[in-house]
């Protein structure tokens, strides 16, 4: 069984094995850097960080019968402030006609630009190569999880959400675009001026071109990458695309990833996920497939992928009985308990 929580100190030395997965830019591959997001993550899920722009939650997903952690997610609470802005570059066009020899041209621009009251944010979805391809699709989950915590602490959270994707990368594993302008403008390379970005931006501003930059003068391969996603982001990407969110011509100013946007509680998970009694259910209603998390403000969230049914009147019941009785075990779950469910996809097709 595989349950999606709330990460824990005693998960670092799962966490830095998925940090050494190659190309993997969403997770530090650093133990102090590691131990220091997990600290905030804990004290985030706590309530004890009272700015929403400090607030950062990481979600694990657990197989219960190994320990094994297969891999991770995040919610940050808002990117994008005043001391530290979202940066991005607006992906534009621009067209050029010569009438006296009848020639024109259609020109890529970039133009960098920022925010400082900006959108929850999602990332950091990572899931080990070896569990990829198990039929109950760790990375839906992990990424659903961020979307039921979102709607069942709704105060938490801004009124957008984005998600920033990785986009291809070379044969060296570098990106294209950093290496065709970030490293000619900083003289460093991706992971040092990413890890600068954690502690301050500034050099953004300063050493980042402030006009437009003109993507014929880029080389084809760096051209090629801005806006486009690599080949295991490719089912993130398909998944969100389907429950709301949309590529608004924004790119990532370090690596060309698309920015993707969504109203939050346009988001599908966010604006289906319910709260529902556990008891009885008519066994001809619809079966659904989706995650179940216990309303218990006691417990830290973790949740649990199942096919259940739901009950007009609001009840809630597992559809099959093998796998009912280890998730009441696993839940510490009785009848009359309150359940939060969210499903995978929307109920209302």
């Amino acid at each position: 069984m595989i349950r999606i929580r709330a990460i824990e100190t005693r998960d670092v030395d799962h966490v830095i094995q998925l940090s050494q997965i190659p190309g993997m830019f969403n997770l530090p591959p650093d133990r102090e850097a590691l131990l220091e997001r997990i600290d905030r993550s804990v004290r985030s899920f706590q309530g004890s960080i009272t700015e929403l722009a400090e607030t950062k939650y990481t979600f694990v997903a657990e197989d219960t019968e190994t320990g094994a952690i297969l891999g991770t997610s995040m919610v940050a609470g808002q990117h994008g402030t005043e001391d530290s802005p979202h940066f991005y570059f607006q992906v534009g066009r621009e067209e050029r006609f010569s009438s006296a020899i009848g020639t024109g041209f259609i020109h890529g621009t970039l133009l960098l630009g920022y925010d400082v009251d900006g959108p929850t944010e999602i990332g950091a979805l990572v899931v080990d190569p070896v569990a990829r391809d198990r039929p109950d699709r760790i990375g839906r989950q992990l990424s659903f999880a961020r979307f039921q915590y979102i709607a069942t602490q709704r105060d938490r959270f801004r009124d957008q959400v984005i998600a920033e994707l990785l986009p291809p990368l070379n044969r060296r594993g570098l990106s294209p675009l950093w290496e065709a302008i970030g490293r000619r403008f900083t003289n460093m390379d991706y992971w040092e001026a990413d890890r600068l970005c954690a502690q301050n931006k500034d050099f953004i501003f300063d050493l980042f071109p402030n006009g437009k930059i003109y993507t014929t003068f880029l080389p084809a391969e760096a051209r090629n990458s801005i806006g486009k996603v690599g080949e295991y982001t490719q089912p993130v990407f398909h998944i969100l695309n389907r429950i709301g969110f949309k590529y608004a011509d924004q790119v990532d100013p370090f690596d060309g990833g698309p920015h993707l946007w969504a109203q939050t509680d346009e988001i599908e998970p966010v604006r289906q996920t319910s709260r529902y009694t556990y008891g009885a259910v008519p066994e001809d209603a619809p079966k659904v497939d989706g995650l179940v998390h216990r309303a218990d403000p006691s417990q830290l969230y973790a949740s649990y992928s199942a096919s259940v049914r739901l009950s007009p009147d609001g009840n809630l019941a597992f559809f099959d009985p093998e796998a009912q009785d280890d998730l009441e075990e696993a839940m510490k779950l009785s009848r009359g308990d309150s359940l939060f469910f969210t499903p995978y996809f929307s109920m209302e097709a």
